[in-house]
């Protein structure tokens, strides 16, 4: 059943009032850095046949209108790059519809509906959206600290702009010194963000492009944010070439058929890319310095729990 008083009790909220002007400012910092870098922003596909697979998401959300199924999106991951047809660079604030277990709502960051700051670049390379991510990251940090004093003080948040470029750690030596569950301690380890590189093959999804050089070690990464906040974003090199497309999606047990209008555009030739995602809601989680994530977007959706 819907709570509406404990609803209307979040939503006149001083914290999350002041959340959301943290927020929009993160929204116009990033707009107004990536256009500097030549990006142009694109709208986000909220139903297609195809989606992101992500294969600890079993449930899906689908509708079907005019006798096709539909896919609500989990990610823009495979419309990014086909837009990479029409523009070398391209961004959306993309909303992300992903049915999480009932068990994850209580971990402060994990909301069924969010928005991800989308972005590819045409033949690029990890190191190219690495170092644009630190960039990005940098500036809007520093916009929140020039626009949003008086949040930063009501919130109790001194705000350190990180050095570039931003400390690495491999996934094997993450494991080798947090466990294999590293996340957690490995943010609450550092005071500044982490690269994490080199997951391995069977951790992704089959778009992350394997290392020709290192079979079953692939080129991506994420970004880890300090103070135990966890992950920031995640994305790395894209796989564009037909063959290794099929035999990856096979490799993981799926259908072609699943993908059939993605491999019908990859037989003409899709671009090498790289890029990546940043969920907004959990960027200013972390800005902020809360904790509960429903407090920083207005009709949040925790798993299990019914809101509008």
């Amino acid at each position: 059943m819907f709570d509406v008083d404990k609803a209307l009790g979040l939503w006149r909220s001083e914290v999350l009032r002041r959340a959301l002007c943290v927020q929009s400012v993160i929204l116009d910092s990033s707009r107004e850095f990536l256009r500097r870098q030549g990006f142009i922003e694109i709208l986000p596909v909220i139903i297609s046949p195809i989606t992101d697979p992500l294969t600890d998401h079993r449930v899906r959300g689908e509708v079907e209108c005019y006798g096709f199924k539909y896919q609500i999106t989990k990610s823009m991951i495979f419309h990014k790059q086909m837009a990479l047809f029409a523009h070398p660079r391209i961004f959306c604030f993309s909303p992300n519809v992903r049915i999480e277990a009932v068990e994850r709502q209580n971990s402060g960051k994990h909301l069924i509906e969010f928005v991800q700051l989308d972005l590819e670049m045409k033949e690029s390379s990890r190191e190219e959206v690495m170092a644009l991510g630190e960039a990005l990251f940098r500036s809007i940090i520093l916009a929140v600290k020039e626009k949003c004093q008086g949040e930063l003080e009501f919130f109790d948040r001194k705000l350190k702009v990180p050095e570039s470029p931003f400390f690495r750690i491999t996934y094997r030596e993450a494991q080798e010194k947090f466990g294999p569950d590293f996340e957690e301690k490995l943010s609450s380890s550092y005071e500044a963000p982490v690269w994490v590189l080199d997951f391995p093959i069977e951790g992704r999804e089959f778009y992350d492009r394997e290392d020709p050089k290192r079979p079953g070690t692939l080129i991506d990464m994420d970004l880890v944010y300090p103070e135990g906040y966890g992950e920031a974003l995640s994305g790395g090199e894209r796989e564009y070439e037909l063959e290794r497309i099929c035999y990856r999606i096979q490799q993981k047990g799926i259908q072609l058929e699943a993908f059939s209008p993605y491999l019908e555009v990859a037989k003409r030739g899709l671009y090498p890319s790289a890029g990546f995602g940043i969920g907004i809601e959990r960027l200013t989680r972390y800005l902020c310095g809360l904790r509960p994530i429903e407090a920083t977007r207005l009709f949040a959706k925790l798993p299990g729990q019914l809101s509008l």
